[in-house]
């Protein structure tokens, strides 16, 4: 499958709330991982897949046809939009809306629990880049920025976690 830029997110994605509403329904997506770096924050061109957590429809079967029809239309694969996110995020919060069309709300969760996320992570270069973009967006002090991280940690990961806080804020900022 070839990258998903910022546009082709956005078209898919209009394409996936045009079918939702001519089924009379609606979709509500909370967008995490490399697409919201891609379509708020410019920190990379593209990505390979849109990681989600499906506020509405309840019913998954809904949505996974819609996306598969989507996916089908476009030659890439069932899972280009996925829930497998949902496995990872402790708690939910919720962000500014990033995009909306006909039929659809995509919503992204705050900048902490994104950051969270990708210091749990912390796999490649990718995620350190993106962590290190998340940080900037944070102007609090280091005290403040990691008690609104914590909640979001997964657990087992949260001394990893603070290392990698730790290292990116050193970077930034010198000694805390």
């Amino acid at each position: 499958m070839a990258l998903l830029t910022k546009e082709k997110a956005i078209d898919a994605l209009t394409r996936l709330g045009a079918i939702a509403h001519a089924h009379g329904e609606s979709i509500e997506l909370l967008l995490v991982g490399g697409e919201i770096m891609a379509l708020e924050f410019a920190a990379r061109p593209s990505t390979r897949d849109l990681d989600v957590l499906v506020l509405k429809p309840a019913d998954a079967s809904a949505w996974r046809g819609w996306a598969s029809i989507v996916g089908k239309e476009r030659g890439w694969p069932e899972d280009w939009l996925n829930d497998g996110v949902k496995g990872f995020m402790i708690g939910i919060s919720f962000g500014p809306v990033v995009f909306s069309s006909q039929g659809i709300l995509v919503r992204r969760p705050e900048i902490e629990q994104l950051l969270a996320l990708k210091l749990c992570a912390w796999r490649d270069d990718v995620d350190i880049a993106d962590a290190r973009r998340l940080l900037r967006e944070l102007p609090a002090t280091y005290a403040e920025i990691w008690k609104q991280i914590v909640p979001h940690l997964q657990p087992g990961r949260e001394l990893a976690a603070q290392y990698a806080f730790d290292d990116l804020w050193e970077e930034r900022h010198g000694s805390h």
